[in-house]
């Protein structure tokens, strides 16, 4: 380790540049800006598909600002919880405005999330060598959705408190741990007091803190490997003659401004939300929550909110009587992967002996539905996790993908935003064969993946991006 040495200046250098190599003998700010954004190299074809991940920093920043706020005035207590909350909207000055930022930003924080998302999987960011990253992405929303679900109770209205019953119910269908977990997690037998409390600390404190060191990750392992583009090309591989790929280009200005061009329309989208229609409807503001919870008045319809209801359908499209499909399915799979795949004789044994257990387990006689259900509503969720590994594509890029693999995704997005739907509408026969479809390619999307996604003619990869300036 070098010795210290201070930066010496002119004696007319600017106050500005004198302050700034201060900071800089002593700490790497200059460094750390042209590292991680001044001159990080980024590749030259981004689209708009690519302003999500900037703008879901925004969103973070707006929701842990305005979380402070609501914090200040909120009190995390059964009996003066929803009170506090009308105080916040009635007589905090501006407190109106600050709730309803932060409402709406838990909203926009999940559609920003799901279309960032839908870029990985569109143009393979995913793939080698960036798995760490989607891995870390993947712990980012499984993160937001334990925060969305522990500061869903923190109102203390009637969805809000049923709600949150409903969810912590599900973990007492697990045997043998089942009823003590959904005790433990409560810290009491029914939603009270105490479950409060230990929710307002993982929403506030806990969360929060995990979250922001794997923002930090997945930007670091961003920069590390850099950035994907549309075409899937690594340009790292053809670097010009000052060390620097040739179809990159320094973030700062040119991201810089583009980002911000769409920064100014996600804010005045969001805006118009804030002050027009903060509710969108009940989805983003449920009716029920605007009366405070009532342990003895049940709500007609319990659904959470619409960030969960994809998942949330498939827990309640696993009855008694799609056991019977999910038995037939799953006895295919490992058919199909006897006859198609190349393990080795001793996974596919494996793979075939766990099949059986999980088909005896699914029998009305050995677990019930609801345990099966609690299990393809985790399992939807961690299945993305393995995404990485799942997709045999010889590309990355819908692009150069056969035209069919596009119909495949165009189906699957259907499918999931149909299952989005049904979750926030009251059961009935119809739509719970709807759900139980949708499900069923929900699952194939990915469980069939190493097989389709190799499949059909692809288109040659040129050797350097597609670029059209403007």
């Amino acid at each position: 380790m070098a010795a210290f040495k201070e930066t010496k200046f002119p004696a007319d250098a600017p106050v500005a540049e004198k302050a700034l190599g201060w900071v800089d003998d002593r700490f790497p700010l200059t460094k750390l800006w042209n590292d991680q954004w001044g001159k990080y190299y980024a590749p030259k074809n981004f689209n708009f598909w690519y302003i999500f991940g900037s703008l879901a920093m925004l969103v973070l920043v707006l929701q842990i600002v305005t979380g402070i706020f609501l914090t200040m005035h909120y009190k995390p207590d059964a009996a003066l919880a929803f009170n506090s909350v009308e105080y916040i909207m009635r007589e905090v000055p501006w407190g109106w405005l600050v709730r309803y930022m932060h409402s709406t930003g838990a909203s926009a924080f999940f559609i920003i999330v799901y279309l960032h998302m839908t870029r990985g999987l569109l143009y393979g960011s995913y793939r080698k060598p960036r798995e760490l990253i989607w891995l870390f992405g993947f712990a980012i929303f499984l993160c937001l959705m334990a925060e969305a679900f522990f500061g869903y109770l923190l109102p203390w209205g009637q969805m809000s408190y049923w709600g949150a019953q409903v969810i912590v119910n599900l973990f007492g269908a697990i045997p043998f741990i089942g009823p003590d977990l959904s005790l433990w997690i409560r810290g009491d037998y029914v939603v009270s007091d105490a479950t409060l409390n230990r929710f307002f600390a993982f929403h506030v404190i806990a969360i929060p803190l995990v979250l922001l060191g794997l923002v930090a990750a997945h930007l670091i392992a961003l920069h590390e490997v850099g950035s994907s583009n549309p075409d899937g090309i690594e340009v790292k591989e053809n670097l010009g003659a000052d060390g620097h790929p040739v179809d990159s280009i320094p973030s700062h200005p040119y991201y810089t401004v583009h980002d911000l061009f769409g920064v100014s329309i996600f804010l005045v989208i969001f805006s118009a939300v804030v002050f027009f229609a903060p509710e969108m409807g009940g989805y983003f503001l449920e009716y029920n929550n605007f009366l405070p919870g009532d342990s003895l008045k049940t709500p007609l319809h319990i659904a959470p909110t619409w960030y969960f209801t994809p998942f949330y359908s498939v827990l309640r499209a696993t009855t008694a009587d799609f056991m019977y499909v999910l038995m037939g399915a799953v006895a295919a799979y490992v058919v199909f992967i006897w006859l198609k795949s190349r393990l080795s004789t001793t996974v596919k044994s494996i793979i075939a002996a766990i099949a059986i257990v999980a088909i005896i387990g699914m029998l009305p006689q050995v677990l019930d539905a609801k345990f099966w259900g609690v299990v393809f509503f985790g399992g939807s969720v961690v299945i993305l996790a393995f995404l990485p590994w799942l997709d045999h594509s010889p590309v990355k890029s819908i692009r150069y993908r056969p035209t069919w693999h596009k119909y495949i995704y165009a189906i699957f997005g259907l499918s999931f935003l149909v299952l989005g739907y049904l979750g926030t509408q009251a059961p009935t026969d119809a739509k719970t064969i709807v759900s139980q479809v949708c499900t069923l390619i929900y699952f194939s999307f990915f469980l069939l993946m190493p097989w389709w996604s190799a499949m059909g003619k692809f288109k040659t990869v040129p050797s350097r991006v597609t670029f059209h300036p403007h």
